[in-house]
């Protein structure tokens, strides 16, 4: 497809009927927009409160899980039936060193930490939780994860779902891990519920790609040791500024964000 002379891989479009996020320190929209204007790096702990759902599972959540279950419960505010996608780059990883160092210790494994490692733990524990029959994906993606994400949010979306709800969330690197780090990890969760473009009543987006050059490739990996922060948390300030573009090079490929106005 071209588009201004260039050549375009691929592209999806859609609107964003609500949204919702969570992160330590940063728990109203207000907070929200004051962190988009002048985005810091995000610390701190506490565990979001997940009031929605039953103790004896919440209980089960880990902090990063907590988030991303936060931000999905206020986001489709007690609609049910709606596929999900929830996205983590590193997803339980805390747990599974745990698992690992108990398994190096010759101790048993913990059933219940075992369950609660795999990438789509948030996911399950939000179907049970809420005896949601609807499907559910996990995925990570590396740097580009949220685009990713989005492509799999848009693909339910043109196999006939109404509406899709997409988490994206992550936190701090276990200690282990910190020295591998490529970007400055921070803690935060939000959601998007998606609708088609053309039926859409909210924020109408679109996202295109193509192949990024080998000037923009390097530039990324010089963006990685200077302490980028998540490409989650870059889509995120984009969208809560209403910004109308946002490039990013990321997994040899530049993501190309638009919002659109309304006709």
């Amino acid at each position: 497809m071209l588009e201004n002379g260039e050549m375009k891989l691929g592209g999806v479009r859609f609107s964003i009927v609500s949204d919702a996020a969570w992160a330590p320190g940063l728990d109203t929209a207000a907070a929200w927009l004051g962190w988009a204007a002048q985005p810091y790096a995000i610390e701190g702990s506490g565990d979001a409160a997940v009031a929605a759902m039953p103790a004896m599972l919440r209980r089960r959540a880990g902090a990063m899980g907590k988030m991303a279950l936060e931000a999905a419960y206020r986001c489709l505010d007690g609609k049910t039936g709606v596929p999900t996608v929830f996205c983590s780059r590193h997803g339980e990883c805390a747990r599974s060193i745990e698992l690992l160092a108990d398994l190096a210790q010759d101790q048993p494994l913990s059933p219940t930490s075992f369950s609660l490692s795999v990438h789509n733990a948030a996911a399950g524990l939000f179907s049970i939780a809420r005896k949601d029959q609807a499907s559910h994906t996990a995925l990570a993606a590396g740097h580009s994860g949220v685009e990713h994400a989005v492509i799999e949010a848009c693909g339910l979306l043109a196999d006939g779902a109404p509406e899709v709800l997409l988490v994206v969330y992550d936190c701090q690197l276990p200690e282990l891990f910190q020295e591998f780090q490529d970007c400055l990890e921070q803690p935060f969760a939000w959601a998007w519920l998606m609708s088609a473009e053309s039926v859409g009543s909210g924020h109408r987006m679109a996202l295109s790609w193509d192949g990024a050059g080998q000037d923009e490739t390097n530039a990324m990996a010089q963006e990685s040791n200077n302490g980028r922060q998540p490409g989650g948390l870059d889509v995120l300030a984009f969208y809560l500024r209403s910004d109308r573009e946002l490039v990013r090079n990321a997994d040899g490929r530049r993501w190309c964000w638009e919002r659109h106005a309304h006709d």
